[in-house]
């Protein structure tokens, strides 16, 4: 083979990653065998987790579906895990694929409600601090009752277009032309200082959205995708499970939408920043001109998407079917009544959630392995030995800690489902086995918050089309979120120690 042609095989493998990104799973793969042969397989099990998990924080580099599933195929060829009990897995949380199938994609077509309804608030209310506490609360709101990462693509479309608007117009040109915004090269010198002031008011709005995602998003069994693998583990429905969250949730609510507050009134952390008036102007003009140009058909789409939505809510609330079927339900509703009958359109829907539940079957592919080394049962057995009154706090903060440096859906589906094998195995009362699932389901909610790696949302976010042009780095976004990440996880510490 030429050395050109082995060159080519290096620049496709896992594509624009770093050389060093690169050669680490290299290492990793060749190291494994080597382990598996002289060490065992137990031992094996471990690096393989650990090796996961340095994917989940290097998502950055590479999207972790394509460097995991590499681990997880050598581990299954291995023998660390059969395909029947990765299948068992799948069949097990088939609600949560469910969910991440049909619901993220249901509220897409909701998604020109949602933008009209977020580009309002922007726009008609004037004080900053009233307007970071409505984004704040309605991302919460939402996220309780639809889905995160949804909510998240929402808002981050409305501060593109916003900032699109603005941007072309300080460049010269209409809000209508063409331009690439991602340059400040024709901006003029008049307006750029307009443009940083208008980047860092849309960057604070966008965080406080994104830790309400968070917020809403530990109430309810489809704020996240591990709520409900964890209410399916506890046969628990959407009341229930809102009922046993609501001692932590709720307090938690409360304290985070006054450090929005405490922040904007402040403006620590980055935040504080208001919308200079010329902006405003600029952006109210264009909106004005744009529901002028909204047709019947237009409006007649909206009204649709609105009793779609009160369906939604009234269907999860009383629990009439498994959630992703309600998912496919508001599908069937909007499109239908809509006219969205073409293929391609309807596909659209898909593309976000897919690559996200591809990876959700990498991790279930990880927790096989976990579970038939049975790698995780030494944790549990040692959390168990402990004083009774202390386990609820010790899992809350092994579960905030790992949630905070990989992810919370990967944590929260190994610690369920081992404290669900002790309890089956008569090690603990339904009492405490509730009380112990709480504290798992805030700590992979709460503290992960502290890094784009844990929450979904958060990663989504760091990567969108909207993190470079308002300059949301990765340090920065850990930076402002770090007051919610302490008042947060705290707060929930000591409300799973005193009073859940």
């Amino acid at each position: 083979m030429s050395k050109s042609f082995a060159a080519a095989f290096g620049r496709n493998f896992l594509g624009q990653s770093p050389t060093w990104y690169k050669q680490t799973i290299l290492f990793f793969l060749i190291i494994n065998p080597l382990v598996f042969l002289s060490l065992g397989p137990a031992v094996a099990g471990w690096l393989l987790v650990a090796e996961f998990i340095f994917t989940l924080a290097m998502a950055l580099k590479c999207y972790p579906l394509q460097p995991g599933g590499l681990l997880v195929l050598e581990a299954i060829l291995m023998g660390l895990a059969t395909p029947d009990a990765l299948y068992a897995e799948l069949v097990h949380n088939f609600p949560v694929i469910l969910l991440l199938m049909f619901m993220v994609a249901g509220i897409y077509f909701m998604q020109d409600l949602l933008l009209a309804l977020f580009s309002q608030i922007l726009l008609k209310v004037k004080s900053k601090l009233l307007l970071s506490l409505m984004f704040c609360a309605l991302a919460a709101f939402l996220s309780a009752f639809l889905d995160a990462l949804t909510v998240t693509a929402v808002i981050i479309s409305v501060a593109v277009g916003f900032y699109s608007v603005y941007h072309k117009v300080a460049s010269g040109k209409s809000p209508r032309e063409d331009s690439n915004y991602g340059s400040d090269t024709d901006v003029i010198e008049l307006h750029r200082e307009h443009l940083e002031e208008f980047r860092s008011f849309l960057r604070s709005l966008l965080m406080h959205a994104a830790v309400g995602t968070a917020l809403g998003g530990v109430c309810t069994l489809v704020g996240e995708p591990q709520n409900l693998l964890i209410g399916k583990t506890m046969n628990w429905d959407f009341i229930t499970f809102f009922k046993h969250m609501a001692p932590i949730s709720l307090p938690v609510l409360a304290a985070g939408l006054a450090t929005c507050a405490i922040l904007e009134h402040f403006s620590w952390f980055g935040y504080g920043a208001k919308l200079p008036n010329p902006v405003r102007k600029i952006l109210a003009d264009f909106d004005r001109e744009e529901r002028k140009r909204r047709t019947n058909s237009q409006k007649a789409a909206l009204v649709v998407q609105a009793i779609s939505a009160v369906v939604l809510i009234l269907g999860l609330a009383f629990h009439v079917a498994e959630v992703g079927l309600i998912g496919l339900l508001i599908i069937v509703l909007i499109t239908s009544l809509n006219g969205i009958t073409d293929e391609h359109h309807i596909g659209r829907a898909f593309q976000d959630a897919l690559p996200f539940t591809a990876l959700l079957v990498v991790f279930f592919a990880v927790v096989a392995v976990i579970q038939e080394q049975g790698l995780f049962a030494p944790v549990i057995e040692y959390v168990l030995s402990m004083p009774v009154d202390q386990q609820p706090s010790m899992l809350f903060i092994a579960n905030g800690f790992l949630s905070a440096i990989s992810d919370n859906v990967f944590v929260a589906t190994i610690y369920i489902t081992e404290v669900e094998k002790a309890f089956k195995a008569g090690q603990m009362t339904q009492e405490h086995f509730d009380l112990l699932a709480i504290a798992i389901n805030t700590g992979t909610n709460l503290p992960s918050v502290a890094t784009p790696n844990g929450q979904a949302a958060f990663l989504f976010l760091l990567t969108s089309a909207i993190a470079p042009l308002v300059r949301l780095s990765y340090g920065r976004m850990a930076y402002m979120a770090l007051p919610y990440t302490i008042v947060m996880s705290l707060l929930g510490w000591w409300g799973i120690t005193h009073w859940a």
